[in-house]
């Protein structure tokens, strides 16, 4: 959970009350927060430090990670002011500051927003706090500025409108943020840590102009020096670069509504409109109120107000997920045939998921990690397979036969969904025998789809090069001769594939997707 650190007296001073440190923590406590320490208790703390509460809070909620909103937020909570009503200005497109998108940003960093607070009015608290903010939300939300990178600019040194672009590195040449000197790129690239960056330098570099030529920024690594805030800008541009939309819009937003407060008209936002390459056109920042459920509205209304009456609508039990609880069937059966169940790890190697068992990766299936640790870590599996496998091997001092299976997930790619990727929930088991056992694995599958009431499935033979040939099955819903589905896969694995694993016996295994069953 992020930490915040805001000085004791004014954020009392913002809450309207002195707390002591037992009201305190109830309050946190009652608004799903936790006091993590009060530096006025520590006896190391210098005399001229002012007293801090460092506050836990949750990973979910943005809002919470700067002073105002934390303040805001315990207020609107405690009934001592009203949530406020945050409104974008309605101007017309034509008066409106924008950027144009080019084409080749896609390619990069393809999404962009943009925001503008007019009259601002800093003092040096409040300006700390604005930069805290942005550092906090690319440490947590942003993933280190990968996902979103923010710029914030002095409106007043700029001229719009603005371009968002992508460039060769000799080609953008400006002077960074708190540096004199101009330099290209690849002299910033240079520059900045010995030439080390948070990514490995690409062929085109994002970066925002405005009509002037004037670089705004260079995301996500640093901002140009020419357009920096300071206590006395009263105008702000901000501009974001992603490479997430979900990503960008929360970020956007929270940034916005967080400090819209000390604008000239409070909770009021100038938006920008954004020249999409396509030729389309949006406005942001988009403050339209999200529909929240669950948690968030029962801290909101605060858990000690809920009714208690288990007469009452809002009294639930608890029950499992459908996917858990056939999940748990499933394990109960198998466990009670007298197989053990193994939990390996989700991630595996390349080659343990594709080449140990004679599968092609394609590039359609398999998440890959962009820096695994280790050559073990490098891609999500698609199987279970490899897991079962590698626990056959590694225990090669149990007596045989050895009979394991898995309930759990794969991960498979998914360009359909926002996040390009969905869990399937699967079953798999292996017996490892001086016999290949096919017979017994088949047994399992017969009880298990007995028990799960399947009366139509069938399996018929395949060719798959990660079974013996002539010993291998798809498991198939339905009625031979009439329209089926496969469902998974039964056989006896391949010589080759058992070398590689280092498996010295004969092997069986079957493998089934569960969630067609729900």
């Amino acid at each position: 959970m992020p930490t915040i650190g805001v000085n004791k007296e004014d954020f009392f001073v913002a809450l309207g009350q002195r707390f002591t440190t037992d009201e305190f923590q109830a309050l946190c406590f009652d608004y799903g927060i936790e006091l993590d320490e009060d530096t006025e208790d520590d006896p190391s703390r210098p005399p001229e430090e002012k007293p801090e509460l460092k506050i836990e809070v949750p990973a979910n909620r943005s809002d919470l990670l700067c002073f105002e909103g934390l303040a805001r937020s315990l207020n609107i909570f405690r009934g001592k002011e009203p949530a406020p009503t945050y409104r974008v200005l309605d101007i017309p497109e034509d008066r409106m500051h924008h950027i144009v998108v080019g084409k080749e940003t896609a390619d990069v960093r393809p999404f962009v927003a943009g925001a503008i607070l007019r009259g601002v009015k800093f003092t040096q608290a409040s300006y700390d706090s604005f930069i805290s903010l942005q550092d906090k939300l690319h440490q947590n939300l942003a993933r280190q500025r990968t996902l979103v990178a923010i710029g914030t600019h002095d409106l007043d040194t700029l001229q719009g409108p603005f371009s968002y672009e992508a460039r060769t590195p000799e080609n953008i040449r400006f002077a960074p943020l708190n540096q004199k000197q101009e330099m290209d790129a690849n002299e910033l690239m240079a520059h900045l840590d010995n030439g080390k960056s948070c990514f490995q330098p690409p062929i085109r570099y994002p970066v925002i102009y405005d009509s002037k030529g004037v670089v705004c920024s260079l995301p996500p690594i640093i901002n140009g020096d020419h357009s920096k805030i300071t206590l006395d800008t009263t105008n702000i541009f901000i501009e974001l670069t992603a490479t997430d939309r979900t990503k960008l819009e929360i970020i956007s937003n929270s940034i916005v509504t967080m400090f819209v407060e000390y604008c000239s008209e409070p909770f009021t936002v100038e938006p920008v409109l954004i020249k999409e390459a396509d030729g389309t056109t949006r406005v942001t920042p988009n403050l339209t109120p999200m529909r929240m459920e669950m948690e968030d509205v029962a801290v909101a209304y605060g858990f000690n107000n809920l009714p208690r009456s288990l007469s009452n609508k809002s009294a639930t039990v608890g029950k499992p997920l459908p996917i858990n609880k056939l999940g748990d069937i499933v394990r109960l059966e198998c466990a009670m045939a007298g197989w053990l169940e193994v939990m390996p790890l989700i991630l595996c190697s390349h080659n343990e998921n594709f080449a140990w068992l004679n599968r092609h990766d394609d590039g359609t299936t398999a998440v890959k990690l962009a820096n695994p640790k280790t050559v073990e870590y490098q891609v999500v599996r698609t199987s279970l397979l490899p897991g079962l496998l590698k626990t056959v091997r590694d225990n090669k001092s149990v007596r045989l036969p050895l009979k394991i299976f898995e309930t759990s997930d794969i991960v498979l790619k998914d360009d359909s969904l926002e996040r390009r990727a969905r869990n399937e929930r699967r079953w798999a088991a292996a017996y490892c025998g001086k016999s290949s056992g096919f017979e017994v694995v088949h047994g399992l599958l017969d009880r298990i789809l007995l028990m799960l009431r399947v009366k139509d499935y069938f399996i018929q033979e395949i060719p798959d090069s990660t079974f013996f040939p002539g010993r291998a099955a798809g498991v198939y819903l339905g009625k031979v001769g009439e329209e089926s589905r496969r469902i998974g896969e039964i056989g006896v694995l391949h010589p080759e594939v058992l070398d590689k694993f280092e498996i010295r016996y004969p092997v069986s295994v079957l493998e089934l997707n569960l969630e067609v069953f729900l």
